[in-house]
């Protein structure tokens, strides 16, 4: 099997082999992913960190071996902690930007080699594998407040719901799938919103009762997530209670301890 890895600021990742299909989530700076198929302009993807399957351009990949995906799968993890901070390409002379949870692969005293790619990257860093608290957890989040909200985004210049949950957890640890259909799945259910901690994941249900909305618990009224941009919003047992419009915008389904 065939792998790459991501070496721009960030690429959309399409349900369909298409420019205008749907953007169903993005690949950040250093994710590696492995190749399930592809046309004349297109591969299909599955990304190593969640085993999300999805379609990329082909002038957007970079080849990876199979050795260095192994490696990369079982060595530390390395993550850029910054909103945005700029990373320099040695070998073509020039920076551009990465953006919070972009992956430093073979990352090691600000530098990052491995075939023929180099890169100095001065920001700040943190480990894949320590867990925080649900302080720094709910820090994170609220350091994206104010993103505008998009449908498959994973950056602070655009993010949905579960990329937003998805992308909090990780910069803090913990390990979540992509959807929120998906991340439900995941941890020990509580009864009541009264039994509920900061750091707790909120899930919401539509007409059909399928999971469409997923938000981290503040404290027992609050709530933080994305919908319309990241925003913080009152919460009880019937769901979030949208300060602009004074409206329930969301029907509340079950709340999840992760953490």
């Amino acid at each position: 099997m065939q792998h790459g890895i991501c070496l721009l600021s960030l690429v959309p990742c399409r349900k369909e082999a298409s420019n205008t299909s749907e953007m169903v989530t993005q690949l950040l700076f250093g994710e590696t992913y492995s190749i399930l198929d592809s046309n004349d302009e297109w591969l299909k993807i599955q990304i190593a960190y969640d085993q999300y399957e999805c379609w990329i351009n082909k002038k957007q990949h970079t080849k990876l071996s199979e050795a260095n995906f192994k490696h990369l799968q079982k060595s530390e993890s390395f993550y850029n902690t910054s909103l945005i901070s700029n990373i320099n390409d040695n070998k073509q002379k020039f920076e551009f930007p990465l953006t919070l949870g972009a992956k430093l692969p073979f990352y090691s005293k600000e530098k990052i080699d491995f075939d023929n790619h180099s890169f100095t990257f001065e920001g700040s860093v943190c480990k894949g594998s320590d867990k925080k608290s649900a302080k720094h957890l709910l820090a994170t989040a609220q350091s994206l407040i104010n993103s505008p909200y998009l449908w498959g985004g994973k950056s602070p210049f655009g993010i949905d719901c579960s990329g937003f949950t998805q992308l909090v957890f990780q910069m803090n640890g913990y390990q979540l799938p992509r959807d929120a259909s998906q991340q439900v799945e995941m941890g020990s259910p509580l009864n009541f919103v009264e039994e509920s901690a900061p750091g707790d994941l909120t899930f919401f249900d539509n007409e059909e009762g399928k999971i469409v909305h997923v938000g981290i618990i503040i404290d027992h009224e609050r709530i933080i997530h994305a919908s319309g941009k990241v925003r913080i919003d009152r919460f009880d047992h019937y769901g979030i209670h949208n300060s602009d419009t004074k409206k329930y915008s969301h029907t509340l389904r079950v709340i999840k301890r992760i953490i």
